[in-house]
């Protein structure tokens, strides 16, 4: 008889992990697929949209891990635009050195990814007063039907209600419907509509 599988245990991140924020960022960065085929640099999915919370945030990064290792993550800020403006210090500027902002016609993934380097991150969404904080979270597949998500999503919420944070909001691919239900299904409710996706929150006090 086949043992039944463990549950993958949610801890802090460890600066050994980092590499497979990359990894897991990439293998789940083409809405919720793998990117690997959509990026000639596989680090700059990790760039943007892992690592520097790992680098400025890392008491708000957490992952699940599996017998293999690291299978998840959930990461993300307490206050977006302190957030915004600690990468513009200490983050953005050595990868602008690196990439040069691409030609307007540019339609590849890397040069997208490049783009949002250049620009930095939103400050004024009309909805930050109410939901500062924001998150990013992925699976790989082999983490994917075994409640981790949700352990990890509870785990970050957690840390944000501990902090007295009055809310969180994400970005969701429209090409992601998996994502969208599940989000829905812990609580998250619809912000924005835009022809990419949605910006969905999830109010925590008040």
């Amino acid at each position: 008889m086949t043992a039944p599988l463990q549950a993958a245990p949610i801890r802090p991140y460890r600066s050994g992990d980092l590499a497979s924020l990359y990894e897991i960022c990439l293998r789940t960065g083409w809405h919720g697929e793998d990117a690997t085929a959509h990026h000639a640099d596989p680090r700059l999915l990790g760039d943007v949209y892992a690592a520097p919370y790992a680098a400025l945030e890392p008491a708000l990064v957490f992952v699940a891990e599996d017998a293999s290792g690291v299978v998840g993550y959930v990461l993300g800020t307490a206050d977006s635009v302190r957030y915004a403006q600690a990468c513009e210090r200490h983050w953005w500027p050595a990868l602008r050195r690196r990439h040069a902002l691409p030609d307007p016609d540019d339609e590849r993934g890397d040069a997208a990814l490049v783009r949002v380097i250049h620009q930095g991150l939103p400050t004024d969404l009309p909805f930050l007063a109410d939901h500062p904080a924001h998150l990013h979270i992925d699976l790989l597949p082999r983490g994917q039907g075994q409640g981790l998500g949700r352990a990890l999503m509870t785990r970050f919420m957690q840390a944000l209600r501990e902090r007295g944070v009055p809310g969180v909001h994400l970005g969701v691919s429209a090409h992601n419907p998996r994502a969208i239900a599940f989000y829905e299904r812990y609580g998250f409710s619809t912000l924005e509509t835009h022809p990419w996706g949605r910006w969905m929150g999830l109010r925590l006090a008040g």
